[in-house]
């Protein structure tokens, strides 16, 4: 792991893409198969593969006490050490010491090996399944032999490796690394759901044998937003459909003859939250992977998307429940059927071929799937997204057809070019996405995180919060919307205006911020755009926004006139009766 340490280490000090593309393909050009299919895998965050639902169930706490009983870490230097890091792995490395020290036995550690421990601890269950996996990180820590090595150790372990890499880029590095196709490369890995496979494969020539593995979730293509009051010079090139923005949850199904799953779009299973949606898509024939909008509907009308909060994340859906909030799974794209796969294939032919299969559910052979699947259609539980040809990109006609999407109960509309593929994980101009936002709150920063992928080395998610009586009270987190010199800028402020250690833990315990998130001086002000406001209790305020994001700094406003709670329920309130004047 020392090697895989050192290139994470250059890889996270440079910028670059193409660098960072060529360090990993020189690291993983020198691996035998048995460390290079955990390697792939570690480059992405995740010590499992996508298609595997293993978890480690291995949090802070069981860490710090196997670094205790490894290195003799001692507590108060290791919290000074977390609050100047914010990072687990970066605070722990450099108190690895020489296991001979304390009498323990060391072993070199490889990828393959870190790999080999990591699946028993997922396994470990049972009584003693805390004091086994404390067992076996005390291991992994005990073969570390430098601080570098240390910290990358931990920082895959917690799945906090934060070096700027991108699933995309390890694909186009193997590609590099092995003289392969790219395109091959990430079709093998949307296809297997397995980028360390995908690595072995293109080492080996063997691509094109990796075949599509049903029920691992593929990354979903997204949608650029454009302006309600735009020109939407970008339609005027190209072929266009357009159909409803659905206001609901964004879920991809993958039908097998053997069973049925969902995914949610953070690749979380959601089946159990909604059998009826699965006990439809068991009549659908063969096996697909699809791509689709889950929501709340009654008497023939979408309802709004707060509807569906009581049934996000429940394992156990009572017959009450099923009645209260009736669900309906629109499907409008084909990511495989049987053994095809059809991300390549322009958009039109996958919406015909996912046509073709809706007929197909009403005229089965079997009576037994024809009765199931006119079943599930009664019970509104699965549909088909029509789409329509743009006629004219004129102003005008745009949001005529963006008025009668909202008559119509749903959030806008999606303009999708007939020639595009589907792009998992990325977001280009071939679907664009037009909504009107409700309004946009100035709220203050309390709490900042480091970024993800490119935005690793600076401070991008942001906690912000709303005044009121009792003081600033937290009402969502915003990851995107600032240009890259704006954020460059806002890290070097937030780490100069950190809260000090006492103030800080003060404010967490208030607050409610996560475990990795630095207090910051309550001191800057961001204007937040938002799709709707729902009352929740993940945020001390009792609301939350749906799908926030930054429009601008506001260094023009202090923190002392950031808008209220008071503001907050007013649009909150509108909202309601906006919603039961389009009902009526």
């Amino acid at each position: 792991m020392i090697a895989f340490a050192r290139a994470c280490a250059a890889i996270a000090a440079t910028a670059s893409k193409l660098e960072k593309i060529a360090l990993v393909a020189e690291y993983l050009r020198g691996l035998e198969d048995a460390d290079l299919a955990p390697a792939a895998r570690f480059f992405t965050g995740n010590p499992f593969a996508s298609a595997d639902q293993r978890s480690l169930g291995l949090g802070g706490r069981t860490i710090v006490a196997a670094a205790h009983v490894a290195w003799g870490v001692d507590g108060a230097a290791l919290r000074t050490a977390y609050r100047a890091t914010g990072d687990l792995g970066a605070a722990l490395g450099p108190f690895v010491r020489p296991t001979a020290d304390l009498g323990l036995f060391r072993e070199t550690l490889t990828p393959a090996k870190l790999y080999a421990y990591l699946l028993e601890v997922s396994a470990a269950a049972g009584k003693s399944a805390q004091r086994r996996r404390q067992v076996l990180c005390e291991r992994i820590l005990g073969a570390c032999t430098d601080p570098l090595e240390a910290t990358y150790a931990i920082k895959v372990v917690t799945g906090e490796l934060r070096i700027g890499l991108r699933e995309g880029l390890i694909g186009d590095a193997i590609a590099q690394a092995y003289d392969a196709d790219p395109l091959a490369v990430r079709r093998a890995a949307s296809a297997a759901g397995d980028i360390g496979a995908v690595a072995v494969a293109a080492k080996h020539g063997t691509l094109e044998a990796i075949a599509i593995a049903y029920h691992a979730p593929i990354a979903f293509m997204l949608a650029t937003p454009i302006a309600y009051d735009g020109a939407y010079k970008d339609l005027a090139a190209g072929s266009w459909i357009v159909e409803d923005k659905y206001d609901g949850i964004r879920a991809q199904a993958h039908v097998t003859p053997e069973r049925v799953s969902l995914f949610s779009r953070t690749h979380n299973d959601v089946s159990a939250s909604y059998p009826e949606i699965v006990a439809a898509l068991r009549a659908l024939p063969g096996s697909l992977a699809l791509d689709g909008e889950i929501v709340a509907e009654r008497d023939g009308r979408v309802l709004p998307f707060r509807y569906l909060q009581a049934r996000l994340q429940r394992k156990d859906v009572s017959p009450e429940l099923l009645a209260e909030v009736p669900v309906r799974y629109v499907v409008f794209d084909l990511l495989a059927r049987n053994e095809r796969f059809l991300l390549d294939e322009p958009l039109a032919t996958r919406r015909a071929a996912l046509a073709d299969v809706f007929p197909v559910i009403l005229s089965g052979a079997k009576r037994s799937r024809r009765t199931a699947a006119i079943a599930a259609a009664e019970w509104l539980s699965l549909d088909f997204a029509r789409d329509d040809k743009v006629a004219t990109t004129l102003p005008e006609a745009v949001r005529e057809r963006f008025a009668a999407a909202r008559e119509r109960g749903h959030e806008g509309v999606m303009f999708k070019r007939t020639d595009s593929p589907y792009t998992p994980g990325r977001r280009g101009k071939a679907w664009l996405k037009l909504k009107r936002e409700l309004a946009t709150l100035d709220c203050v920063v309390v709490g900042v995180e480091w970024g993800h992928g490119r935005r690793s080395q600076v401070l991008s998610d942001y906690t912000f919060a709303v005044r009121s009586p009792d003081g600033l009270m937290p009402i969502g987190k915003a990851y995107s919307g600032l240009t890259d010199a704006e954020i460059a800028e806002m890290t070097a402020w937030f780490l100069a205006h950190r809260l000090p250690g006492a103030d800080a833990a003060r404010t967490y315990a208030k607050l409610g911020l996560g475990r990795n998130e630095i207090v910051v001086e309550p001191a800057i002000v961001v204007e937040i755009a938002f799709d709707i406001i729902q009352r929740s209790e993940l945020h001390a305020s009792g609301f939350s926004l749906r799908f926030p994001r930054i429009v601008r700094l506001r260094p023009d406003k202090p923190a002392g006139e950031a808008d209220t709670l008071t503001r907050v329920v007013e649009i909150y309130e509108q909202m309601l009766t906006r919603e039961r004047i389009e009902s009526d």
